[in-house]
């Protein structure tokens, strides 16, 4: 069996501190936007030259907060209702053989200056100081495929679950939007989605 080395290449800022709430997929909470900000010796404006033409990203990254619970050949995805077990392989599983993940996600710009270069990335579904491993553009002739099939989770899952502040959180956000303008935005569209475990759900 053949083992392999990767580098990290940089790592993620994200409004997530911790795996909890994070979307289980990107683009399902729009007001959460990140950055990618590329390490040394990879920090170079000569290493994203023309992946400004591009709107999205796919980024691998490692999946450092669960590697150290090893894989499992099979797991309960979320989607399922956390009953069913469905292979790894045929889920987003963090558990796998090898830690890592991929994400689409948009390029909303490229901030290079002496010895920084830091990608503005839309809508993202990673906790903050993810590291990655590597960033490709996406190519929609290639990869936008309208016939393709998938299984369980065919179409995006339905935020639906009802949102309210007491009035006295909601006078804290008031406060706090002053610096944060998307702030409430941001925590309505998390908590829709419902981030706790499918066992706590009904």
């Amino acid at each position: 069996m053949s083992s392999f080395q990767f580098e990290q290449i940089g790592v993620i800022r994200s409004p997530y501190k911790e795996k909890f709430a994070v979307p289980r997929q990107p683009g399902l909470v729009k007001s959460a936007c990140g950055e990618l900000h590329l390490i040394a010796p990879y920090n170079q404006a000569d290493a994203v030259r023309g992946l400004e033409a591009f709107s999205h990203l796919w980024v691998l990254f490692v999946f450092h907060q669960t590697m150290d619970g090893g894989w499992r050949p099979t797991v309960r995805p979320p989607r399922l209702g956390g009953n069913a077990r469905m292979g790894v392989f045929a889920t987003r599983s963090t558990f796998r053989p090898n830690p890592i993940g991929m994400s689409l996600v948009a390029l909303k710009g490229i901030e290079c200056r002496k010895e920084s270069v830091i990608l503005k990335l839309g809508s993202l579904d990673l906790v903050d100081g993810t590291p990655v491993v590597d960033i490709k553009p996406y190519l929609p002739f290639a990869e936008a495929l309208p016939d393709a099939a998938a299984s369980y989770a065919q179409q995006a899952p339905i935020a639906e679950m009802p949102v309210s502040f007491t009035a006295e959180v909601a006078q804290q956000l008031t406060t706090l939007e002053r610096r944060y303008p998307q702030l409430r935005t941001f925590i309505c569209d998390v908590l829709a989605q419902d981030p706790r475990p499918a066992y706590r759900k009904g």
